[in-house]
Order: structure tokens, then sequence, then C-alpha cells
């Protein structure tokens, strides 16, 4: 029992939400994210490899993060869900962890809610060290698809390299 005299379930695993809204439909948010053409534009920085359906194992390459990311996809739902899983650089709780876009229509769907959670860290300093570095990471995400949704911006090019 906790001083506080309740039960207090222990931490085994750690994970974050991040959201943004972006003036841009349902689907054309969700096809910034699926094709992989319009991601390279701007969050994978060293490119993006396949179209996120159901199945499909596309690849993520980073300027920051030099190598090829595998990526499995989990669930597609189009123009509401993707769910992936791969692997990060240690910390996790298994092998992979597991990143869930929501994307949700608001104003008559003149504008997206994007949802952004991932999970699947050990709640430990390691685990602690690397989702809080994912998190920055899917953050940065979210305001490259806003500009480049809504301005045509790339706002990540000579970011990192």
């Amino acid at each position: 029992m906790s001083s506080s005299g309740t039960n207090e379930t222990p931490l085994t695993e750690l994970s974050f939400s991040v959201s943004g809204r972006i003036a841009r439909p349902v689907a054309e948010v969700y096809e910034a994210v699926a094709d992989p053409a319009q991601l390279s534009k701007y969050f994978t920085t060293g490119g993006a490899r396949g179209r996120l359906e159901p199945g499909a194992e596309v690849s993520w390459d980073f300027h920051d993060f030099p190598g090829r990311f595998p990526v499995q996809v989990v669930e597609a739902d189009p123009p509401r869900r993707l769910v992936i899983r791969w692997e990060a650089e240690g910390g996790m709780v298994g092998p992979d962890n597991t990143v869930t876009f929501e994307f949700e229509p608001i104003d008559d769907d003149a504008r997206t809610l994007v949802t952004i959670t991932e999970s699947a860290w050990r709640a430990d300093p390691e685990g602690a060290r690397i989702a809080f570095g994912n998190c920055e990471g899917w953050t940065g995400m979210l305001a490259g698809m806003k500009v480049w949704l809504e301005h045509r911006i790339t706002l990540r090019e000579g970011f990192y390299a």
C-alpha cells in the first residue's frame, strides 16, 4: 500500500500519445501517412519504401538514424486507423513496439485530429530515455505533416543532416 492508503499497480511498461490537428480532410491526412511518397516528403528523411497496407512489411530510413527500419503493418482501416510494429533500439518489454495512428474528422471533416500512441518500453531509465526520444520524433512528425499538408513546406529538410 502506498502512503496515500490506496493500492497502486506497479508501472511495468511505458507508453505515450501525441496529438495534433491538421486543416485537411481525414482521408487526405490518412493518405499522407499510408503513401510512401508523401511520408518521404515530411518524415522519413532517408525515404519510405512500401505502402502501409494490412500485412505489408515496409521500410523507413532517416538521416538522423541511418539504416533501414523494417515496419510491419498490423492493421489498416482507411481513413481512420493504422497500426504498425517496429523494432526500437532497445529498452523494450518485447521484441517490437506498437505504434497506433488514429485519424478523427473534426469540424465537418475540414480538419483532422491525429493521435499517435506508441508503447512497449520497460519502465526503467533506458526504456524512458528511448520512449522520450521517440515521443520527440512523433511530435516532429506531426509538425512536419501539418506544414506539408497545409503549406507544402518540408520542415525536416536540412534539420538532421
